[in-house]
């Protein structure tokens, strides 16, 4: 009897120690096929908000856009969390979600301004103030006479300091291609700034 009681409790422990690793395993594979939490999600956005924001003002030199744009990509984000299944890749998400959405802002623009008929009456304001102040700044001006990608590749490869194989993949374009648009777009940048205002 002592040996079958004391057979039981070195046997029992076995097996349900065995099996209790298992689901630890499982359970982990499944939080990470489920996605970003929420919780991570919302402290990488709070973190990088201000980062997330100078991107976007880069891209589109507007501020009210710029907020509206990155709040966006906050919600855009939160619900396809699920597809972010690597927590590390939720800031390069955030910052692809952003780029892509000021591209539709400016599209957006360019689409309004060939349908305006007539140009609206110039009115003075603060915001018109603050832009007309931004746009004196000569980097400013070269930077808005690159190419799209050109422009976009050089504020997030010097901007964010992203690597150029993180533009790459922000982008959704080689390698090669970042490093062919970041030297035609510095080398542009440099004739525009050498030019005479």
């Amino acid at each position: 009897m002592a040996g079958a009681a004391g057979g039981m409790p070195v046997i029992a422990p076995m097996p349900a120690a065995q099996p209790a690793r298992i689901p630890t395993q499982r359970d982990g594979a499944e939080e990470a096929a489920a996605g970003t939490t929420v919780d991570h999600l919302t402290e990488t956005y709070r973190t990088h908000y201000r980062s997330l924001l100078g991107l976007a003002a880069l891209l589109l030199d507007d501020t009210a856009s710029c907020e509206d744009v990155v709040q966006e990509a906050f919600i855009r984000v939160h619900s396809a969390r699920k597809r972010v299944r690597d927590p590390e890749k939720t800031l390069a998400y955030l910052r692809q979600t952003v780029v892509n959405l000021s591209r539709s802002a400016l599209r957006r623009r360019i689409l309004g301004l060939k349908l305006l008929s007539k140009p609206m009456p110039d009115m003075a304001s603060a915001e018109e103030g603050a832009y007309d102040q931004l746009e004196r700044d000569s980097l400013i001006k070269a930077m808005k006479g690159l190419q799209r990608r050109q422009r976009e590749v050089l504020v997030l490869r010097y901007f964010a300091d992203m690597t150029e194989a993180q533009v790459a993949e922000t982008l959704g374009i080689s390698l090669g291609s970042v490093k062919a648009y970041g030297s035609r777009g510095i080398a542009a940048l440099r004739v525009a700034m050498e030019a005479p205002a």
